[in-house]
């Protein structure tokens, strides 16, 4: 039996960061869009919250427990606050998840406590390559034993946080299977590209990598000589994602049903009109529903159930709800949804770039 009753500290967790979205992220949410770049402190901030710490076992340092369910609570209220500074707090989560799930215990123990410290952990994970046709389970970009480590070869895109990152976990194809490489940012042959512009997200930081004849250790591979379960870790990118387009989608539903009741024409609210009451209700049939889909694959992952068709599920159909919900609200906007002084022309720009996003997030 499925339950989606939070427990007092997923209640607690929640509460938490819904006012930290309300009172941070989104206060600064549109500058930074219109600056192209997140405010220095805010990455500090919500690192103080301890989002990746209290997911980290004590024995590796940590002060909670790894939970699908509860990482999906959190990345909806951040989504909710600002998806670009949602995105960037994902970025060190997406390396850490990966080693907690897939490591083994000497790379668990060696990298996971730093998590766990009061400074912001500048760690990231590359997996997007810049290619039509792009499959996460047929990479281009290759690992290749020489006998005392692995080579990389390749080019990743949509890289977050790459500018300044410590730490990459690089994606690579080891005999055409998809296996993860822990690789320092100042190892020789990696280099960083100029700075990808997006249409969304305009105040995340992504960047192209290249990857040119770069060695690293056999101790390197995630997972050691066994490697990882991909798809595994591939849902959870998945639910990370579907999570936060409904948190998205949420934001843009709220505000279109508080402009609907606010905005009068001829007399009345233009929420009493059937054309538009009947879009808000479709909007949040849609959200609850793909809220749910979310959840269960979140909880499949918590309970180490198959979860390969639950998550491709639930990120498909987050992808189209978000796109559908930031439309329509823009639409009850009418005129002053186009205008940047309403946030619902953002909403709707980084509602498509999910359907590109892939491996940015982790719960």
């Amino acid at each position: 039996m499925i339950s989606f009753s939070p427990s007092e500290e997923q209640a607690l967790i929640v509460d938490t960061l819904k006012r930290f979205a309300k009172d941070r992220l989104r206060s600064i949410f549109r500058e930074a869009d219109e600056n192209g770049e997140l405010p220095a402190d805010i990455l500090s901030k919500g690192w103080e919250l301890g989002l990746v710490g209290s997911s980290i076992p004590e024995q590796y340092g940590g002060f909670g427990e790894f939970s699908a369910v509860t990482g999906a609570l959190a990345l909806e209220e951040l989504a909710w606050g600002d998806l670009a500074s949602a995105l960037a707090l994902s970025a060190p989560a997406s390396f850490a998840f990966a080693i907690l799930a897939a490591g083994t215990e000497a790379q668990r123990e060696a990298l996971l406590p730093q998590f766990s410290e009061e400074s912001f952990v500048n760690a990231t994970s590359a997996l997007i390559e810049p290619r039509l046709q792009f499959n996460p389970r047929k990479l281009q970009t290759t690992a290749t034993s020489d006998g005392n480590g692995y080579v990389l070869n390749g080019v990743k895109s949509y890289v977050p946080l790459a500018n300044s990152a410590e730490h990459f976990l690089i994606y690579a194809a080891e005999n055409g299977q998809t296996q993860a490489f822990i690789v320092p940012a100042k190892t020789v042959g990696l280099s960083v590209g100029e700075r990808e512009k997006l249409m969304g997200v305009r105040a995340l930081e992504v960047a192209r990598i290249t990857l040119d004849n770069v060695k690293v250790a056999a101790d390197a591979k995630l997972g050691g000589e066994a490697g990882i379960d991909f798809g595994r870790l591939y849902a959870r990118s998945q639910v990370a994602l579907a999570a936060l387009a409904i948190g998205v989608a949420r934001g843009a539903y709220e505000y279109a049903l508080d402009y609907a009741r606010n905005r009068q024409t001829f007399g009345e609210a233009i929420g009493q009109r059937q054309s538009i009451a009947f879009m808000l209700a479709e909007m949040l049939v849609e959200i609850d529903g793909a809220r749910l889909m979310v959840w269960e694959a979140a909880w499949k992952l918590d309970n180490n159930q198959e979860v390969t068709r639950d998550a491709l599920m639930a990120k498909h159909n987050a992808d189209k709800t978000v796109l559908m919900v930031c439309d329509r609200a823009l639409q009850i906007l009418g005129g002053h949804g186009y205008i940047r002084e309403f946030p619902v022309e953002l909403w709707l720009r980084n509602a498509r770039g999910f359907s590109t996003f892939d491996g940015l997030a982790m719960v």
